[in-house]
């Protein structure tokens, strides 16, 4: 596959593809970009376009982004697209593809500087990305086993009542040749569940922000949690879980997301007050042997209190608009959490993540 400028309005037609198919991308989209094929962003960089296939009777299938030649980031069924996706900053040559029902298939090509974010004003909050912290230092994982699903203090990642492991470093499958395994691997215990946590600002953060003086923390009120990941079989998973935790001022803010397969097929979100799951009626179906994207977004509020924003799956964004109440704690920083759910039967998987990235603000 051969990358290089081009129109993003215009599709790269070569003799084997019906001269009459195309892709057509309206984000990013400048006059910079619109003539010379070249353009500016900043991340994360919205992607929006349409596929066509006149030729095919069967019509296009599938659409995808490649970020880099060989480095498929993105793909969803169907004509259309449109996905965020979280890039450092550089140059990139991207392809957004279309192939269709027929075997044919065609791109827009574009090349794209993304650039670091402006210099904030002094007295103001500072915006950060951390960039593919899956592959980084800080993990430790946990067991939580019924009735209560506090951690097991006594429990060992070999067992016998929870079995699990993290392996970075996974070439296949993985988005950039770096994923990580994350393995639930069965035990003795059914409706067991496995957490890791990494903490980002505080004590023990991974990112070399202590933040000793508490001054980073209580300033933060934004965070985005953004994250690419694959099981092969989907239905066996009780849940998927992703948490934004947040300690500072004697309140605890904990933004649970949990994704309910084997569950129930829907997002709930989690009550600090009276710890307990709230379902959203938000549909959550993950795509089996594929690659699924996953971004959400929270706040904590003027008046300190949770907000649940937004959860975009593959493309498709629910507002949730939802509030709830701190509970409390004597802790001051901030982590994320990530975590596996065993079904009745202990049934072990493995889901590899890929491109975890986490912004404060």
């Amino acid at each position: 596959m051969t990358f290089g400028k081009f129109s993003i309005i215009a599709c790269l037609v070569t003799a084997t593809f019906p001269a009459y198919a195309g892709v057509y991308v309206t984000s990013p989209s400048t006059a910079t970009v619109a003539t010379s094929g070249n353009g500016t962003s900043t991340s994360p960089v919205h992607f929006v376009a349409t596929g066509t296939s006149p030729a095919c009777s069967k019509g296009v299938g599938s659409m995808g982004i490649y970020t880099a030649p060989n480095t498929l980031a993105y793909t969803v069924a169907g004509t259309t697209l449109d996905t965020s996706l979280s890039l450092s900053p550089g140059t990139y040559n991207i392809a957004v593809q279309e192939w269709d029902n027929c075997g044919w298939s065609s791109k827009a090509q574009l090349t794209l500087t993304v650039s670091s974010p402006p210099a904030t004003p002094s007295g103001t909050t500072t915006s950060k990305t951390f960039y593919g912290i899956e592959s980084q230092k800080g993990w430790s994982g946990y067991a939580l086993l019924p009735p209560s699903w506090g951690i097991c203090s006594t429990c060992s990642s070999s067992g016998p009542e929870l079995i699990w492991s993290w392996t970075q470093g996974i070439s296949s499958p993985s988005l950039d040749g770096q994923a990580t395994k994350s393995a639930y691997g069965g035990g003795t215990k059914q409706w067991g569940d496995v957490l890791w946590n990494n903490h980002i600002v505080g004590s023990f953060s991974s990112q070399g922000l202590p933040d000793y003086q508490h001054t980073l923390v209580p300033t933060l009120h934004n965070f985005t949690y953004d994250v690419y990941f694959w099981v092969k079989d989907a239905s066996v998973s009780q849940a998927l879980e992703f948490d934004i935790n947040q300690f500072t001022g004697g309140h605890s803010f904990i933004w649970g997301h949990e994704c309910r397969i084997a569950g129930g097929h829907q997002w709930d979100i989690y009550d600090n007050v009276n710890k307990q799951w709230v379902p959203t009626g938000i549909p959550c179906n993950p795509v089996s042997g594929a690659w699924n994207h996953v971004v959400i977004s929270v706040q904590r509020t003027s008046d300190n209190r949770l907000l649940y924003k937004t959860i975009t799956l593959n493309g498709k964004t629910a507002t949730l608009n939802h509030y709830e109440n701190p509970g409390t704690t004597s802790w001051s920083g901030v982590t994320i959490n990530y975590q596996l759910d065993g079904n009745r039967y202990g049934t072990p998987y493995n889901v590899y993540i890929d491109k975890l990235n986490f912004t404060i603000q």
